[in-house]
């Protein structure tokens, strides 16, 4: 009986031995599997599909971009892949990659950049107009500002802006408007396939960057359309040399609007009469001549420019939608681009006084 017992026992230990083995073995092989599975293509049928990859993007933020686009299978399986092989020199730009590549071509490609498109990058500043903008575009592409300038005329390409996109309405189509487009393509750093990408390709990223920068915004209780905001984003992009002062100087706009003064600024007379800030001191006549976009000049009072003056950086349009809440109605700026603030015309008048004795006022 007790050898019986014994070869039980023996039995029993020896099922309990294979049991641990199989689950061992299971816990090295299934990740094992997973892993070489995942690290395979996600379809063996051809599917090429574009991403981009932005400048200083972490190896996490790939990873999510190739996942989100279909590209791999696993967000984590390539985290591991990249560790493994000590992969980091991802270079930025735009690609068209392929669903049928395993994780060895889409890495080999976003570091050699041997699938990439031939591309170009083209940097749009803040601060600047749509005739700066056509001139870069002609700089750096097979279009000419014509060409720029000709598609901005396209009623039929502007009434597709405005279908299209949430933020765009026919504000824009106001006859005194110079440039319908002025002030709605967001200045920043974009890639582009090529030089002989079109006009429509460029205003199309812009446009779009500008609605996901617009859409980071509660605007359900503000009162002004889209439109007012961007121009008076971009009235506050020209004022406000210093960045922390913008808010400040929004507060003030408001103030003056809200109590039925003009504006009262240069940057929109410069703009009205296509003069660029710091080409030459306005005349007089300029000053107080009616225009539209002349806040400087009669019938502006508690009026906004007919439209954006140049593009406004996300800083400006921050600040214009969320100003600081302030009893100034004037500002002036030194020559080394601090603003000072006023209550009062008279506390105005001494500032810039003050401002010339110092050696301190801007003069062209």
């Amino acid at each position: 009986m007790k050898i019986l017992n014994m070869l039980k026992n023996l039995k029993t230990i020896y099922k309990i031995i294979i049991i641990c083995f199989i689950i061992i073995i299971a816990m090295i092989l299934v990740p094992i599997i997973w892993y070489n599975s995942s690290i395979n293509p996600v379809s063996t049928k051809s599917e090429k599909v574009d991403i981009q990859i932005e400048i200083g993007s972490s190896s996490d933020s790939i990873a999510s971009i190739l996942e989100n686009s279909g590209l791999i299978k696993s967000k984590l399986a390539f985290k591991i892949y990249i560790k493994l092989n000590n992969i980091t020199d991802f270079q930025a730009g735009n690609y068209t990659l392929n669903k049928n590549m395993d994780l060895d071509t889409i890495t080999k490609a976003l570091q050699t950049g041997k699938v990439a498109k031939e591309q170009i990058s083209i940097t749009f500043i803040e601060g600047k107009n749509i005739k700066w903008i056509a001139n870069v575009i002609e700089n750096n592409t097979n279009n000419t500002q014509e060409d720029v300038f000709e598609l901005l005329k396209d009623e039929t390409y502007i009434n597709s802006l405005i279908n299209e996109y949430w933020f765009i309405t026919d504000e824009i189509k106001n006859k005194d408007i110079y440039y319908p487009l002025e002030g709605y393509l967001f200045p920043d750093t974009y890639f582009f396939d090529g030089r002989d990408t079109s006009v429509q390709e460029i205003f199309k990223v812009m446009l779009e960057k500008m609605d996901e920068v617009l859409s980071d915004f509660d605007l359900s209780t503000n009162k002004y359309t889209i439109h007012e905001l961007l121009t008076l984003a971009s009235v506050v992009e020209l004022e406000g040399l210093d960045v922390s002062s913008r808010k400040d100087i929004a507060g003030v706009f408001y103030n003056r609007l809200n109590s039925n003064m003009s504006l009262g600024s240069d940057v929109t007379t410069y703009y009205a009469y296509k003069i660029e800030v710091g080409q030459r001191d306005l005349t007089t006549k300029e000053l107080y001549t009616y225009n539209p976009y002349n806040t400087r000049g009669p019938e502006m009072f508690g009026k906004l420019p007919v439209g954006p003056i140049c593009s406004p950086s996300l800083s400006a349009i921050d600040a214009t939608i969320n100003p600081n809440k302030n009893k100034y109605f004037y500002f002036v700026a030194d020559k080394n681009g601090k603003v000072y603030f006023s209550k009062t015309l008279g506390e105005q008048e001494n500032t810039i006084n003050k401002l010339k004795n110092e050696d301190l006022w801007y003069e062209y």
